[in-house]
């Protein structure tokens, strides 16, 4: 009898790609408890998404992986960050399982022309898997692809090379439903606003497919359910340094916009330069709601500054997902074009809880000692 390996990944119901229309608008409530069990992201190529639930090893299969001794490199887009360190973490525990040495991880702060040479870097180790997320679809395709050319198994985390295909260039790619998070975030806000207010949006100012699905989501959303929700001014971030970029930009709304009554932040490390310039402005009032859970804004929410709401992805499934996706390419076994998992709306009343359910782990004690 075949035991199957479930490695962690919730049980999810995906319907595919759904809106949250009129018959949410006004009741962010409702809307945030449909989050549980719908997926509204569609993959790179539009491709349909794969529940987490349905990527599993039997017993049989994991014992084919671990006899194949393979090798493994994780190249990230930039780490030390939280979500980047759960990925890590995950893949690692997931690898070793299924009997892969990983042995390489690298961080590209960033930088197209840095990622392509670590890749080149990584292949003089023979990788048999490279699990990565490209910084830039366009300006990195042609490393990826030379990649692929010699039979390295990739697979993709949020971002796929321009003009790849899935089960050609590459096994699969995985990421959170990012255009969900951006609904979530956007519900958050209207709730934390009473569903009336001036608001100015920090987006990533780049081709990144997983940070304009949340813009993307966020922007349609409120515009779509909150008549009464001003989107009065945007700033986008290039980064690398995008804590300072996100306080620059904020800093700028917020002296073009003294009425401003909250901002929008598209991930964790903006929404810390966001809250650097509101104190800087003098505007402890400043709400504020960003996309992904990081310590940072977890101890903020904690304290009950600024971050009122947060969507984030589930990082620590993303990688556990991954590694089993990369096994799958190496017996043959057929994977999902594009694999999402659900958004996770989080509030300071289920902060502690939520970042269980993300990273796996308790919450760390900064963020322990800080609620109140």
């Amino acid at each position: 009898m075949k035991k199957h390996i479930l490695a962690g990944c919730a049980t999810i119901a995906l319907l595919g790609t759904l809106t949250i229309g009129p018959a949410y608008a006004g009741d962010p409530d409702a809307a945030l408890a449909a989050m549980k069990t719908q997926v509204f992201s569609v993959g790179p190529n539009g491709e349909k998404a794969a529940p987490a639930s349905s990527v599993t090893l039997t017993a049989d299969e994991l014992a084919a992986v671990k006899a194949k001794h393979a090798k493994a490199a994780l190249v990230f887009h930039y780490s030390g960050n939280d979500w980047s360190n759960a990925q890590e973490a995950a893949l690692k525990a997931q690898f070793t399982a299924e009997g892969i040495e990983v042995i390489a991880v690298t961080d590209a702060g960033f930088k197209p022309e840095k990622q392509v040479a670590d890749l080149e870097t990584v292949m003089a180790k023979k990788p048999d898997i490279i699990v990565s997320i490209p910084v830039d679809a366009v300006a990195t395709a042609a490393a990826y692809k030379a990649v692929a050319d010699k039979g390295v198994k990739l697979v993709f985390m949020d971002n796929v090379p321009k003009g790849f295909t899935a089960g050609k260039e590459y096994v699969s790619s995985v990421s959170a439903d990012n255009y969900g998070n951006g609904i979530a975030a956007a519900h958050l806000m209207a709730k934390a606003l009473g569903g009336k207010g001036e608001i100015g949006l920090v987006f990533h100012a780049a081709d990144f497919f997983v940070t304009k699905q949340r813009y993307d989501g966020f922007k349609k959303t409120i515009t779509e359910n909150y008549p009464d929700i001003k989107i009065v001014d945007e700033q986008g971030i290039g980064g690398p340094d995008f804590s300072g970029d996100a306080e620059k930009a904020a800093g700028a709304l917020l002296t073009a916009h003294p009425k401003l009554n909250a901002i929008w932040a598209v991930w964790d490390v903006p929404a810390e330069g966001v809250m650097s310039a509101a104190r800087a402005a003098g505007r402890d009032d400043l709400i504020v709601v960003n996309e992904d859970l990081g310590e940072n804004v977890a101890i903020a929410m904690a304290k009950g500054e600024f971050i009122k709401g947060l969507a984030s992805q589930r990082p620590y499934d993303q990688g556990t997902t991954e590694a089993i996706l990369a096994a799958y390419a190496l017996i043959g076994k057929p994977a999902p074009a594009y694999v999402a998992l659900p958004a996770a709306p989080i509030t300071k009343e289920t902060l502690l809880a939520g970042w269980q359910e993300i990273y796996h782990q308790p919450p760390t004690d900064k963020i322990k000692k800080s609620m109140k």
